[in-house]
């Protein structure tokens, strides 16, 4: 452990401001990039990082910031670290932080705040912070004091990078930050906790609940993804001969391509993959999370047996009743537990049905040639210009819901949704953060014209930081899941329709290149051409969600079990 009074590379410690240790302990904790805007009570903070290992990230939206933050913690399983000014700059990174903590991703979101001594009073600019993120956040403080900066962004950190992920809010006052400690201080020394093998009293006991299943299948949530089970799952479903489905988060975890690949749940109605749930008896839930979706839609009488997989105890449900929770690492779990089970299970062909089906969805995109496109024209040529571990981000809306149960995904993380707090808008400047944590990659945001003009001008800071991505925005002029869900609960529409700019135009202002779709044809190669390039490309595609309805009526008549 470094001494009092040393650097962590024993050199003694030097006397500095706060603005400077701060950013010495970020540097500890390996942080790479502060996606933010700065702001007057931040200037001291923002002028360390210049001279620092740390590229500062200029963003034209604070919002903007706090997702770049979610999703690089997300795929680097290192907490993000947004930044803002104090009041409304603060407060725009709010969504993102939200959006962070319902997704279990690893946030660190740092804001000025007035000095101490108003704090007390009604003041300029000054708004509660502490208690506005505190929930939405793990852990929410206030830096009362020069020299409890260290501590304070270990404890950050250490949090946010917990067996379950989430966000941690700081504020800084400008007066702290302005401050030199009493004496020199060093960033914490970083210890990594690894999670434990499970007990083998749960794997007995786990063993005896499938020893007398009859129909088990497996989810996979986003917990097996962070947790890196794809090669366990593999095993597992091979070894028992157990179907396994995903959600939407856990989409790659195990690959769509495989034998026993089920799907993914999460739909707002009774989908294919749901039939697979039906006549199960056993859900083995890897890693699954009930903010994922509702356990409802897969155990609506509250009657399967469910083994609970994870690093931490499941959250309490009736319709989520477990039977046996084994708490550890899921690979260790799955490869205990099929060494525990005697002998496969015979061969259930309701994942065959599934694909299937899956598939035939997908001929029927690829062999459309109506303009404007259906969305599974969309999918299926998105997934034919992408590599296995290329990353798509679907932004929310009814976009989403095709890529979400249709893309076929190969590997994790490579089709990332909000799916806990189901956020419109984080697609585009998610996409720049996916580049920079994973920048031998090619990167799609695929988003609807309604969530790409709420941060647009994203453009302008991917095109500023030569970060190459493409945006492919899918335009029907419309809130388009907001005009489903209404045709489907109410018969009728009602405020869903906008207009919108030349978005090629739009685009090109921003020194990025524009495509505009007027045939069925052109998507494909288009697509190919953007994400080869290295620059900046946006794609306006006209896309026809009359296949919506038809999609849900369709369903609707479907029976089971196959």
């Amino acid at each position: 452990m470094t001494p009092p009074g040393t650097r962590d590379d024993g050199a003694p410690a030097v006397t500095e401001d706060v603005a400077h240790l701060l950013v010495r302990c970020l540097e500890a904790e390996g942080v790479r990039y502060v996606f933010g805007i700065p702001g007057e009570e931040n200037i001291r903070f923002v002028d360390a990082l210049s001279g620092s290992g740390i590229r500062y990230v200029l963003v034209r939206h604070e919002q903007a910031a706090s997702f770049m933050a979610e999703i690089h913690g997300r795929l680097t399983g290192r907490a993000g670290v947004c930044s803002a000014t104090l009041g409304p700059g603060a407060i725009n990174l709010l969504l993102g932080t939200a959006d962070a903590m319902t997704n279990s991703s690893p946030l660190v979101a740092l804001a000025a705040q007035g000095s101490l001594e108003r704090l007390h009073k009604e003041s300029h600019q000054v708004i509660d912070l502490v208690a506005m993120f505190a929930p939405v956040t793990q852990w929410s403080a206030r830096i009362q004091c020069p020299d409890a900066v260290p501590e304070m962004v270990r404890r950050a950190f250490k949090t946010a990078q917990s067996e379950r992920p989430g966000a941690v809010f700081l504020a800084v006052p400008e007066d702290i930050e302005a401050t030199t400690p009493k004496s020199p201080l060093s960033p914490l020394q970083i210890d990594v906790v690894h999670a434990d093998a499970p007990s083998s009293s749960q794997i007995e006991r786990a063993a005896d609940v499938l020893a007398s299943a009859r129909r088990p299948v497996v989810l996979a949530g986003h917990g097996a993804a962070r947790a890196e089970a794809s090669a366990a799952l593999v095993r597992f479903a091979e070894r028992l001969n157990v179907p396994v489905a995903t959600t939407f988060h856990g989409k790659g975890v195990f690959p769509d391509d495989h034998p026993l690949a089920l799907g993914a749940v999460g739909f707002m109605r009774h989908d294919y993959t749901n039939f697979g749930f039906d006549t199960a008896d056993t859900l083995i839930c890897v890693g699954y999370e009930l903010q994922e979706f509702d356990p409802v839609k897969i155990n609506p009488d509250g009657d399967k047996r469910i083994l609970h997989l994870h690093r931490f105890p499941a959250e309490v449900d009736v319709h989520y009743p477990v039977t046996v929770g084994v708490q550890g690492d899921p690979s260790h779990a799955l490869d205990a537990l099929a060494a525990a089970v005697a002998k496969p299970f015979p061969y259930d062909a309701s994942g065959e049905r599934v694909r299937t089906l899956l598939s035939e969805e997908l001929e029927y995109g690829r062999g459309s040639d109506a303009c404007p496109l259906v969305p599974q024209r969309v999918v299926a040529d998105v997934r034919a210009a992408l590599d296995r571990e290329d990353i798509v981000l679907a932004d929310t809306g009814a976009g989403k819901m095709w890529m979400a149960r249709l893309y076929p995904a190969y590997a994790r993380d490579t089709c990332l949704l909000s799916n806990g707090l189901s956020t419109m808008a984080f697609a585009l400047p998610g996409a720049i953060a996916a580049k920079l944590a994973r920048p031998e990659r090619r990167v799609l945001a695929m988003m609807g014209d309604g969530s790409f003009l709420m941060n647009s001008q994203e453009l302008e800071t991917a095109v500023r930081e030569g970060v190459p991505l493409v945006v492919l925005v899918l335009v029907d002029e419309e809130y388009g899941l907001i005009t489903w869900k209404m045709e489907l609960e109410l018969g009728r529409h009602s405020h869903t329709r906008f207009t919108n700019p030349d978005l090629v135009a739009y685009a090109e202002s921003f020194g990025a290149r524009g495509h505009r779709i007027t045939s069925a044809g052109e998507l494909l190669p288009v697509l190919r051409e953007a994400l080869d390039g290295d620059g900046v490309s946006v794609i306006a595609c006209p896309v026809d969600y009359a296949e919506n309805l038809r999609l849900t009526d369709r369903l609707g008549a479907l029976h089971g079990p196959f």
